[in-house]
């Protein structure tokens, strides 16, 4: 028996709250949060704590969706109520005290997986003022409703942010009874849903369309306001959870071992915002990380920054 499926057993037998640190050796973050796990172990006797390198278990990591370390699964009663990805120790900590706890071992999974994402599709449609979600990207549509919606939207000049449902099953389904709106493509303009292609196409035709969607934004703004999002942003490929290349994946490393809060933009999600960046900042590559609005570098000046021991004060603006 593999040891998940004894982590899910002793869940079942003892209704015990098991939590499983998937980690690499590799990356520093995981040790740190090993540090965590300890800590609560000592606080809550009643919980099992459980490591499993992730890359030695490829079929596990598969199932339970791990694609980044660390990730920690928690589990009651024979099923996985709940997740953490990434070193954030603060959440991990209040899910285990409220899990692990009487109270909060009430909560059916279902519940728990359902209020989640609900908050996940409520992050999504307030990711811009005007969101798109439909079947392929603005460059590449995947059905005819969705094609024609974009050069709508293109023809107008609307600037929004789209997202592709065919690349996420769960979005797919829990958006159609978040929204009661049982079709694609769907239009939402500050967190409100507006409607599908039919209304869209009602707006052009009373020449209401213009005055609907917030006012277009240039672009040199745009990425002024997204540099300035927070005091330390970092733009890569992916997110803290999920850096989609090695330098992202490096950079991420050393940002979590520095102990300062930052954000992150995910440039493949955002064409205008990946090519717009290299212009305005005159830097060419991804990773580009930005302390109070300014351009720091990439990763090369990061990790001389590290080696030289500035990056905290660098980080903190100190420098």
């Amino acid at each position: 028996m593999s040891i998940i499926l004894i982590c899910i057993s002793c869940s079942v037998l003892f209704r015990s709250l098991t939590v499983v640190h998937f980690h690499a050796p590799w990356a520093p973050q995981c040790s740190q949060m090993n540090d965590v796990m300890a800590e609560l172990a000592k606080e809550h006797k009643h919980t099992m704590f459980v490591k499993l390198e992730a890359e030695a278990v490829p079929e596990v990591s598969e199932k339970y969706e791990i694609t980044s370390v660390p990730t920690f699964l928690l589990f009651k009663g024979g099923e996985k109520i709940d997740r953490v990805d990434g070193a954030h120790a603060p959440e991990l900590t209040n899910k285990v005290q409220r899990l692990g706890s009487g109270g909060g071992g009430a909560a059916r999974a279902g519940d728990v997986r359902k209020e989640d994402l609900n908050e996940r599709l409520k992050r999504l449609i307030n990711a811009a003022p005007c969101m798109l979600f439909m079947k392929g990207s603005p460059q590449e549509p995947r059905c005819g409703f969705s094609r024609q919606i974009v050069q709508i939207l293109k023809d107008h000049n609307v600037q929004y942010s789209s997202f592709d449902i065919l690349s996420d099953e769960e979005v797919r389904q829990g958006l159609k009874t978040y929204s009661n709106w049982p079709t694609y493509p769907q239009v939402y303009v500050s967190g409100e849903l507006l409607g599908g292609l039919d209304i869209i196409k009602e707006l052009v035709e009373s020449g209401e369309l213009e005055n609907t969607f917030p006012k277009t934004v240039s672009l040199e703004n745009r990425l002024k306001s997204l540099i300035n999002k927070s005091p330390v942003m970092l733009f890569m490929k992916g997110n803290k959870e999920a850096a989609k290349c090695g330098f992202s994946r490096q950079i991420l490393e050393i940002m979590n071992s520095a102990g300062v809060e930052y954000e992150t933009f995910d440039i493949l999600g955002d064409e205008e915002v990946r090519q717009g960046l290299k212009t305005y900042s005159n830097w060419p590559t991804f990773p580009q990380l930005y302390v109070k609005g300014e351009l720091i570098g990439g990763l090369d000046i990061v990790k001389e920054l590290k080696e030289n021991g500035e990056l905290a004060s660098v980080l903190k603006g100190e420098n």
